[in-house]
């Protein structure tokens, strides 16, 4: 009879640890999936700033201690990211006062990897190219760039943001 008791008792105890098991792996897969979608977001986000020069949408991509580029040439943090960007815009301004029009710029992400390396951070491994667009009917659309980069990504207070992007990655 005791025998029986402990046999129905482990019984109980393993099917309700497979099934929190099981609802545990359910939950990872929800919630990678958006936040598959909220990185995506993200790097669209990230790509429209750069592309109309917008300082502050592009600062705000990036978390407070982010940066662009690596090693000693990297530009660190929100302020620093936006005068970058802030900077750009300017010289644009100055080409345009000139007559010098930049045609419209895209900035494209292919072949993308996105990695999780836990609940907080991914790294997403891709190429890019930057195109000038056509600028008048005999202007047609350039590669600008194209190449390989490295994000990586971090979770803060339930908004993913990127902690670096690197554009020139060694590996």
């Amino acid at each position: 009879m005791k025998q029986m008791k402990f046999l129905t008792a482990a019984a109980i105890v393993s099917a309700i640890a497979f099934a929190s098991t099981q609802m545990g792996a359910q939950d990872n897969t929800v919630r990678e999936t958006r936040d598959r979608a909220e990185i995506e977001d993200l790097m669209w986000r990230y790509a429209r700033a750069l592309d109309t020069s917008n300082a502050e949408a592009y600062a705000a991509a990036y978390a407070p201690d982010g940066q662009f580029g690596a090693g000693a040439n990297a530009t660190k943090g929100q302020a620093a990211l936006t005068k970058m960007i802030a900077d750009q815009k300017e010289r644009q301004k100055a080409a345009d006062a000139k007559g010098e029009t930049r045609a419209p710029m895209y900035h494209m992400t292919l072949n993308s990897n996105l990695t999780f390396v836990d609940k907080d951070h991914a790294r997403l491994e891709a190429y890019y190219q930057t195109v000038f667009g056509a600028a008048g009917q005999n202007t047609p659309p350039r590669l600008a760039a194209a190449g390989r980069e490295v994000n990586q990504l971090v979770r803060l207070n339930g908004k993913w943001l990127i902690q670096v992007r690197d554009v020139q990655p060694r590996d």
